[in-house]
């Protein structure tokens, strides 16, 4: 199982065994660095004992039990061996029937434990042992269902562990819940909510305990949140508008779930056409925006762009936050209209978000995180969002309540992307292009 932190993966793990009705057991593998943890030491050796899967199976008592190896990407290996190697044996099904205990100095059957791996990043785990495991992604949880985790299951524990009375203390309002989630955390799991939940209960608490409770409402309000956890750290992201020419509503997909993304192109005049890339981007996201200039440039005709203003203007693309970390090729569309706009002046649709990767040849390739991307969307107020033609089967995989109020448009190219972006009409106040020629031409004049 793999995904972010505190999305479960551990307690999935526990309850898997519940539901089979077998015994569990969880072995952490974070920092474990000796190979004699999974193998056992020899019974030669002072303080010998035996490995860590035979001791959770003696601790069970049980053959078949549902052993959890816990954060398997955080094996470190030294002189003492690589204790991810030794786990070959151990969870493959063809070799596992007789696993070899240092210290039992037995083959020990092992074919009937069902072990359950937790990682947060798989690229750490080496390929072998990868290869012998099937992968499943737990993914990020969106507002609405972080909102029902919140209201079956964190809101009663915390006031189990409070000590409040569920009848007579004030109950928290689904509005004030959704405030905590996009306002006080920023997070794919739901570790940073039961944080906030409980601190929140235990100002209640407080009140209730010095008997002012009666200051606060019946049920919660996002006013009343405020109040008691004081200013929120984070804010949603709103749509601003398309006032100005080169400013593109891209959508991106994070580790905390789907965000929307301001790529903003501004033009200066200089010799060379130079084109400076800022917003703390990665690699890949640097190639799309020269991928997306040289498209243009080829293609300057379907725009009715003068060639000229690419040796007389240098280009800037900035994507806002830059204190945040940017990555991936899904922003590529969105930096191609961003620049088209900006060199034609001419406004974008409003209320349009886009995603998809580019290729030389103008193809629009499929991305992925469509749920989260369209999740994020929808709370900003966009009405309609550009996806590739091959991203409209995981459209259809969304639950029709989601979708309300959308409108998705399906493109296999850029300049179909162009043709439904860029309006005809021209920004309120358009930069007044000046060429090398036409300046000859004024002083022959």
């Amino acid at each position: 199982l793999y995904g972010p932190p505190g999305v479960g993966k551990t307690s999935l793990g526990k309850s898997i065994a519940k539901a089979l009705g077998r015994k569990y057991g969880r072995i952490s593998l974070g920092g474990m660095h000796d190979e004699s943890e999974i193998r056992g030491h020899r019974k030669t050796y002072i303080g010998a004992m035996p490995g860590r899967i035979i001791d959770t199976i003696k601790k069970c008592g049980s053959s078949n039990p549902v052993i959890v190896l816990d954060e398997i990407d955080k094996m470190g290996s030294d002189y003492k061996g690589d204790p991810s190697s030794a786990l070959l044996e151990a969870l493959d099904p063809e070799q596992n029937t007789a696993f070899h205990d240092n210290y039992l100095d037995v083959d020990f059957d092992l074919s009937k434990v069902l072990f359950i791996a937790t990682a947060n990043d798989i690229n750490a785990i080496p390929r072998p042992l990868l290869d012998r495991m099937e992968l499943i992604e737990v993914g990020g949880y969106i507002t609405e269902e972080k909102v029902e985790i919140a209201r079956r299951h964190l809101l009663p524990k915390a006031k189990a562990d409070m000590g409040l009375d569920a009848d007579n203390s004030p109950k928290v309002g689904k509005e004030a819940l959704e405030f905590i989630i996009e306002r006080y955390t920023r997070e794919s799991g739901v570790r940073g909510l039961e944080k906030q939940i409980s601190k929140l209960l235990r100002k209640v608490a407080l009140n209730v305990a010095r008997g002012t409770d009666d200051q606060l409402p019946k049920t919660i309000t996002p006013a009343c949140v405020a109040k008691l956890l004081g200013n929120p750290p984070f804010n949603r992201d709103k749509y601003q508008g398309n006032r100005d020419a080169g400013v593109v509503t891209g959508l991106a997909w994070t580790s905390v779930g789907g965000e929307i993304l301001f790529i903003e192109t501004s033009l200066s005049q200089g010799k060379g056409g130079k084109l400076t890339l800022t917003g703390n981007l990665g690699d890949v996201m640097k190639e799309s925006a020269m991928l997306a200039l040289e498209y243009i440039k080829a293609h300057a005709d379907l725009l009715g762009i003068d060639m000229r203003i690419f040796d007389n203007y240098n280009i800037h693309i900035h994507v806002p936050e830059g204190a945040v970390p940017k990555d991936g090729p899904s922003a590529g569309v969105t930096i191609a209209t961003s620049i088209a706009s900006a060199l034609t002046q001419r406004t974008v649709r409003d209320k349009l978000a886009m995603t998809g990767e580019i290729t030389l040849r103008g193809k629009i390739l499929p991305v992925g995180g469509i749920r989260e991307k369209i999740l994020a969307a929808k709370r900003a107020g966009i009405t309609d969002i550009m996806l590739c033609q091959d991203n409209e089967k995981d459209i259809q995989e969304i639950p029709e309540v989601y979708l309300k109020g959308l409108n998705f448009h399906y493109v296999n190219t850029v300049s179909d992307v162009w043709d439904f972006a860029l309006l005809q009409e021209k920004v309120a106040n358009p930069i007044n292009f000046h060429l090398d020629d036409e300046k000859k031409e004024e002083k022959k004049a």
